[in-house]
């Protein structure tokens, strides 16, 4: 299925179901801003959580904080997101469409390498048992082509990047033939950088006013707070700062869903570390983060690390964890060895000590950096990609009928546990109603009454409710209710009392964060 297609199928689902709302859409809307339905907001609470949980609750040296999206400009200034934080942007003059020029090639590099992964899974089939990856990658004409266009462009790629060389991101384009998916055309405009800083102003009168920016990034703030916590909170190295809030970038592509949006949110953790050690805690913190995303059962295969061509100007050593998305791998998470760039600078431009006292060394130094970085959208984006499936199911009859669930794992689902009175009567919706009073303290609950049970079973499975609860008339006679499982569709008799444990164990987010801990 094309890109656009699976887009397009996911952003439908999620307003049906009331995850995702385009923004302002009584106006037509903003592009690439989206607000949360009641679902949507549920869900990404609870990735929140996960997160926030996987790092403050399991790490004693972790804490966490919440800075102003406002900062001083000079704070901008000292990052270097004044000179640097731009993009390459290309335009296609037959379709008028903007396009950042690194993703057009890499996206064309993840076409090239998703040719090379088709030829491995014809041949897989073919051969069985006996099929050798290795020796076809090595041997095999067609993906040995592949391969050597693949690393050339990389090469050159690479290489441009690198030297900030626009002339030769475009010539790149050109060779590749890559054309605008708009207009089909290669007739593109040159290279050139592209700030990504929103500017606004403060100030009690316009004359007054001054020039400050909307954070593109969480981290400055927790840059700037280190001496804060540090001292306040008698933090010893290696200790980190994690944060979540909003981040505001003026993105150029701003056509993939929530993948890529103009306001979003993210998940930084910060951690503080003695010069020298810090490659061995980025080490640390890729395995311990990949470990994070496993844990939510998607299959350990569909996550990989990509290190960067092209290091930022902070950086020593960066990779991102990727995720097999429906329409390829990309990035969800970005793991950086910063150095001592940032705390060095803010000491330069503010003219405050930004060092730590070491009393095992009886001495002052600048602390470097490993930060992890995930954005809550994205992150989002990948849950309801991952747990969105369409299953075709054979009735009794022959006929088949199609269902379309979303798998979330338990313990992300917006809503825990639907309760349903098999009829609106004999006291039916009554004991459901005193279920839900006894449960709403502990799980989003949702009564669900309208239409025959089979409609009301697909309407919770679309929504991605793990755990229906039927009332019937022999809960009258015995308390007991049937439970029925989203996943597999099995149905069992258990007893109204057992509903708090049964449910409570399985929605609890203690089983992932062990998980992530014992491995």
């Amino acid at each position: 299925m094309a890109q656009e297609d699976i887009f397009k199928k996911l952003t439908a689902h999620c307003k049906e179901y009331g995850y995702v709302f385009p923004s302002s859409e009584i106006y037509d809307g903003l592009s690439a801003i989206y607000d949360y339905g009641q679902h949507g907001v549920e869900l990404k609470n609870n990735i929140r959580k996960y997160w926030w949980d996987s790092m403050v609750l399991l790490h004693e040296n972790i804490v966490g904080i919440d800075s102003a999206i406002f900062m001083h400009p000079a704070i901008w200034k000292a990052s270097g997101h004044v000179d640097a934080f731009n993009d390459p942007l290309i335009d296609n003059r037959d379709s008028k469409k903007r396009y950042r020029a690194d993703i057009l090639i890499e996206e064309h590099m993840a076409g090239i390498d998703g040719k090379i992964d088709r030829e491995i899974g014809k041949a897989a089939r073919r051969f069985g048992e006996a099929f050798d990856e290795k020796q076809y990658r090595e041997t095999n004409k067609r993906v040995l082509s592949y391969q050597e266009k693949l690393d050339g462009i990389s090469a050159r790629y690479s290489k441009a990047m690198n030297d900030n060389n626009l002339q030769e991101l475009r010539q790149i384009i050109l060779d590749s033939e890559i054309v605008c998916p708009v207009s089909g055309t290669r007739n593109w405009t040159e290279v050139r950088q592209f700030n990504l800083m929103f500017s606004t102003e403060t100030g009690s009168t316009a004359e007054g006013a001054n020039k400050i920016y909307l954070r593109p990034e969480t981290a400055q703030g927790i840059f700037v707070n280190f001496l804060n916590v540090q001292k306040t909170g008698r933090m010893k190295l290696p200790f980190g700062i994690a944060q979540v809030g909003k981040a505001f970038r003026n993105e150029i592509v701003a056509r993939q869903f929530i993948f890529r949006m103009r306001e979003f949110e993210q998940m930084e953790m910060q951690f503080f570390v003695k010069p020298g050690t810090e490659l061995e805690w980025f080490e640390y913190w890729k395995e311990a983060r990949i470990r994070w995303f496993r844990a939510l059962g998607f299959g350990d295969d569909n996550y990989r690390f990509h290190d960067h061509t092209k290091l930022a100007h902070y950086a020593n050593a960066a990779t991102d964890i990727e995720y097999k998305f429906p329409f390829g791998f990309r990035e969800v998470e970005g793991i950086h060895s910063r150095t001592d760039f940032d705390l060095r600078q803010h000491q330069q431009y503010s003219g405050k000590r930004m060092q730590y006292f070491d009393p095992e060394k009886g001495e002052s130094y600048i602390p470097c950096v490993v930060e992890t970085s995930i954005g809550l959208d994205r992150m989002f984006l990948h849950i309801i990609s991952a747990s969105y499936n369409e299953e075709e199911l054979k009735k009794d009859d022959g006929s088949s009928d199609m269902r379309v669930v979303m798998k979330l794992p338990a313990f992300l689902a917006p809503v825990k546990l639907a309760v349903m009175p098999l009829v609106r009567k004999d006291g039916l919706p009554e004991i459901a109603e005193k279920i839900i009073q006894n449960l709403k303290f502990s799980f989003n609950c949702q009564y669900d009454d309208k239409d025959s049970i089979g409609r009301r079973y697909r309407r919770q499975d679309a929504i991605g409710t793990p755990y229906c609860i039927t009332i019937d008339h022999q809960t009258r006679e015995d308390e007991t209710l049937t439970i029925r499982y989203r996943d597999s569709m099995i149905q069992e008799r258990v007893a109204v009392s057992q509903l708090p444990e049964i449910i409570g164990e399985k929605v609890s987010f203690e089983g992932p964060l062990r998980k992530i801990q014992d491995e």
